[in-house]
This record gives C-alpha cells, sequence and structure tokens, in this order.
C-alpha cells in the first residue's frame, strides 16, 4: 500500500508538470463544470505521461471514467461530484492508509476567470503521511480563451510538516489542520476574497 501511495503522489506531480502549457476545457452548455474541470486537469497530455505516471493516476481517471459513464466505482474507493457546489472527492481507503483528493473551482471577482485547485493528501490511520508530493495544485482557468494554466499560488505557502488542506463543498474558504506533537489537532481557516486566499 505504500508504494501505491508514493507512486500516486509522484504521478501527481508529474500532471502538474504535463499541464504547464495550459489545459483546453471542453464542455457543453454556458459554462464549464467541475467535471470539465477535472477532465481537462486529469487527462491534459496524457500521452506525454510516463506508463508508471499512467498506472498511478489510474484510479481516479478511472473514477471520473465510471461517473460520467454511469458506471460503479471499484473497491475501495469514494467518488463524490457536487456540481452545484464546484466540488469533486475521490477517496481510496483500504486497512488504515487513505488517499484524498479533492477538486473544486471558484468564479473570480473580474468575471474573466476561475480558480481550480486539485489537492490530494495521503494518510495513514487518520494521520497524514505527508508524502513528497502532498500538496495542491492550482489553475487559472481564462474564459475567454478556455484554457487553464498551473500558477504557483493562489495567496499562501502550503506548509507541510504535519498539516492538511480541505478544500470547500460548501462556502468558498480552506480550512488547514495541523497535527502537533501532543495530539491535539488545531485548524485556521484561508478565506477566499474573490481572487486569492488570505489569513
Amino acid at each position: 500500500m505504500k508504494k501505491f501511495l508514493l507512486t500516486l503522489v509522484l504521478a501527481t506531480f508529474a500532471l502538474s508538470m504535463a499541464a504547464q502549457d495550459g489545459m483546453r476545457v471542453n464542455y457543453k452548455g454556458a459554462k464549464p463544470t467541475i467535471t470539465d474541470f477535472a477532465w481537462a486537469y486529469l487527462f491534459s497530455d496524457e500521452d506525454d505521461e510516463e506508463d508508471c505516471d499512467q498506472e498511478a493516476t489510474a484510479w481516479v481517471k478511472n473514477a471520473l471514467y465510471n461517473y460520467r459513464n454511469g458506471i460503479p466505482q471499484n473497491e475501495y474507493v469514494t467518488f463524490l461530484v457536487d456540481e452545484k457546489n464546484g466540488y469533486i472527492s475521490c477517496v481510496h481507503e483500504n486497512d488504515g492508509y487513505c488517499i484524498r483528493v479533492e477538486m473544486c473551482f471558484w468564479n473570480e471577482a473580474d468575471k474573466k476567470h476561475k480558480l481550480f485547485a486539485y489537492s490530494l493528501w495521503a494518510f495513514e490511520n487518520g494521520k497524514p503521511l505527508l508524502g513528497q508530493y502532498d500538496g495542491i495544485t492550482f489553475c487559472r482557468y481564462t474564459n475567454a480563451t478556455k484554457r487553464m494554466q498551473i500558477i504557483d499560488g493562489a495567496g499562501f505557502d502550503v506548509e507541510y510538516f504535519d498539516t492538511c488542506y480541505k478544500l470547500p463543498r460548501e462556502g468558498k474558504d480552506i480550512i488547514v489542520s495541523k497535527w502537533h506533537d501532543d495530539g491535539t489537532v488545531t485548524h485556521k481557516t484561508l478565506k477566499w476574497n474573490g481572487r486569492k486566499f488570505v489569513e
């Protein structure tokens, strides 16, 4: 299971690198949905990925494919889509290990852009494992070009030591949880201001 976790987080990094030239977001209707953003992010430049990267991200891609085609999810995978709130959660949980992938987007105040986030955190018995590539990737989508580009951040630096981030299914803010040596967990909120997050 630990080998699976490491391979998965490495693949997330590879996806981020592959998408540097921008990703086309295809959609039907007046505007893209969270599944359109997720599809564009996960399947961008897939022919350029290494075989191990494709294998490691296959479970998330497969879950999205299954959702779009009405196919039951694989064992150990829970896939939740909230189109109304622009949120996806994909969880692989087995034998005390859990990998949580979340995706969501925010409409920016200028009404010309959207901010998309892809977040991956691995846990063992409820505590973050904090693999080398656990974290959040942000992309800015431009309405006029129908493309999104990976950006360096969204107003804050990601902390990794005993820390993880929860994307919002409801509301607009990100919750940061930090585990301490005494066993306690503290939380803080990063508030969305229409362009970025502030404490």
